[in-house]
């Protein structure tokens, strides 16, 4: 059993400390707060060998310091690729009949609205899509149906409303 009030004391003494010094060392303090958490976390992970060391915040610290660095490695990494790829293309906004279809899908119960996205959307046969639901093949039939009747019945609602507007 882990020493838990130990750990307790070790990080509510030490916790300020790391921090700080781990934000001095980034200049985010966002980063230092990830970096410093999951450092006490690999400590706690550790506990019943770290607390033994002479200096527990010290082992800690240098933890938090990698992590801190590795973070920093990766985004000097993703920003080099970024120059020498370029940026990448922008994505066009979905059209206003994709929002449309969304929202009255949004609508739909989920297991409906489940059954459809299977079926049509990552294209799995109804056995499939059944299995997945953990459904009989019966009840994905319904649902599809009904799915689909409910969208018509949204879909077309939305487009006269639209059309009493004009």
């Amino acid at each position: 059993m882990p020493d838990v009030e130990g750990f307790d004391e070790f990080y509510r003494g030490s916790r300020q400390r790391l921090l700080g010094f781990v934000y001095v060392l980034t200049g985010n303090l966002a980063e230092a707060q990830d970096a410093v958490q999951e450092a006490y976390i690999r400590a706690w992970q550790r506990w019943s060998t770290v607390s033994g060391y002479e200096d527990p915040e010290a082992w800690t610290r240098v933890v938090a310091t990698r992590i801190a660095v590795s973070r920093w490695r990766s985004l000097r990494s993703r920003a080099r690729a970024y120059l020498r790829h370029g940026a990448v293309e922008t994505v066009p906004p979905p059209g206003t009949e994709t929002v449309e279809v969304v929202a009255a899908l949004r609508r739909l119960p989920e297991e409906q609205r489940t059954a459809i996205a299977l079926y049509y959307l990552l294209g799995m046969p109804v056995a499939e899509v059944a299995r997945e639901t953990d459904a009989p093949v019966g009840t994905v039939k319904a649902r599809l149906s009904r799915g689909r009747a409910a969208l018509a019945g949204l879909l077309a609602v939305s487009d006269l409303g639209e059309a009493a507007d004009a």
